[in-house]
């Protein structure tokens, strides 16, 4: 037993000792090719062989015949060990190239294509991850243009519907100001309808700037959603009827909601106009209210005729109309993005879809 136990220590300190040399080269060499790192791995292992065996053989005073075959078999050993490593090296030192050349195409702008052939398990799990990447880098260089569009688009309608009525603003003003006005009253009327159009331009502007930047205070509180869509639906009456245009919601259930009350009136009270304002005479805009698996959804159906399904991702983007109109009635296609931005900060979600002779615009919220 003492002799096995002396065997096993000489073995463990030659073992021990190559081990030892053999990280020390790897640390100095930790910056080179994987295929120098894999023939040291493989030379370490052989040498921590030969080392231990030569040390119980010589500790054994083993003959010089028998030291020779020994260290003949270790030396055949030590380098069938060395030809695979260096062969499995290139092979995965390929991999990585074709991985890497691969990798900059996509972070040059482009797409990230798996490279050919089976890569081992560990390359092929972050080549996979790579893919995942690139697929979330094309979605938001798409959003990123996306929102570049609507931003431009933005600029240009509201310097369009600004530059509008400040045009007519001047006149009336030189009109007033030369006595050329015959009726001074309807021009002064007309002043105030257009201050007022554009103090609400301006004022969803404020609005958007503060959703974008993430500085919407809400102030949530316990409502009744009856009450909620009862008051947006007061609010809206007059639009409706000017426009000849009828309003239901007979179809709003009893559900409390934990909301920012002025908040959500400004979204109901958004998708109400822009509903009737979408609406022919003589057609309905609903209003429905109920509790799902998924929270308390408020729809809004309109008689608009439906959107274009190219069109309907982009319902509410900042800027977007649907149309090329410039009447007033258009908007500066803010009301939608503001919806949104309200809806999120309450997390929840906003949805439009095509229903018959119109659409649905839904909003979900948590429930209370």
């Amino acid at each position: 037993m003492t002799d096995v136990l002396l065997i096993a220590l000489f073995a463990f300190l030659g073992a021990a000792a190559a081990g030892l040399i053999g990280a020390g080269i790897l640390r100095l060499l930790r910056h080179r090719s994987l295929i120098v790192s894999l023939s040291v791995v493989a030379g370490v292992a052989v040498a921590a062989m030969l080392a231990g065996t030569l040390t119980v053989a010589w500790a054994m005073f083993l003959s010089p015949h028998d030291l020779y075959v020994v260290t003949t078999v270790v030396a055949m050993a030590a380098l069938i060990s060395l030809a695979t490593a260096v062969l499995l090296g290139r092979w995965v030192a390929a991999q990585s190239l074709e991985l890497t050349l691969a990798t900059r195409s996509f972070g040059d702008g482009g797409t990230f294509a798996m490279p050919a052939g089976q890569p081992a398990a560990e390359l092929a799990a972050l080549a996979r991850e790579l893919a995942a990447t690139s697929a979330k880098l094309d979605s938001s260089r798409e959003r990123e243009r996306a929102l570049e569009t609507s931003r431009r688009e933005l600029v240009a309608w509201i310097s369009h519907d600004l530059r509008t009525p400040l045009a007519g603003l001047r006149a009336m003003a030189e009109a007033l100001e030369d006595g050329m006005a015959a009726d001074s009253g309807r021009y002064l009327r007309q002043i105030r309808v257009e201050v007022e159009r554009m103090n609400s331009m301006v004022g969803d502007l404020f609005e958007l700037s503060r959703i974008q930047a993430g500085s919407l205070a809400l102030a949530p509180a316990r409502i009744s959603l009856h009450d909620l869509v009862g008051d947006a639906l007061a609010g809206a009456d007059p639009l409706a009827r000017e426009h000849g245009v009828r309003l239901v919601g007979d179809r709003i259930d009893e559900v409390p909601v934990e909301v920012d009350g002025k908040e959500m009136s400004r979204v109901l009270g958004n998708l109400l106009i822009n509903a009737i304002r979408r609406t022919p005479p003589d057609g309905t805009v609903a209003v429905a209210a109920h509790r799902s698996d998924s929270g308390v959804v408020v729809s809004v159906t309109d008689g608009c005729g439906g959107i274009p399904e190219e069109d309907l991702p982009r319902v509410f983007d900042t800027g977007w109309r649907g149309s090329h109109a410039r009447t007033p009635p258009a908007g500066a296609g803010l009301g939608l993005a503001i919806v949104r931005g309200i809806v999120e900060a309450h997390a929840g979600r906003t949805e439009v879809r095509n229903v018959q002779g119109g659409c649905c615009f839904s909003v979900t919220l948590p429930t209370a």
